[in-house]
């Protein structure tokens, strides 16, 4: 029996290096990603995170509060 693929992408692929290129892409594309979703991703990628959205000039003081 073949394993039929899903579509998206696996958690395992989300929560590496893969996840945060789609993050540098998504904010390079100059693509408007709301403060919640940008939230959604330090919290998911830690200071990794937290550093391509600054680096993106998209980080807001909120942010110092997430964990």
């Amino acid at each position: 029996m073949v394993k039929k693929s899903e579509p998206g992408v696996s958690r395992s692929e989300r929560i590496s290096d893969v996840g945060l290129d789609r993050l540098e892409k998504q904010l390079e594309s100059g693509v408007n990603i709301s403060s919640a979703v940008l939230a959604q991703w330090i919290k998911r990628y830690g200071d990794s995170a937290r550093r391509i959205i600054k680096k993106h000039h998209c980080y807001k003081e909120a942010f110092d509060r997430i964990k």
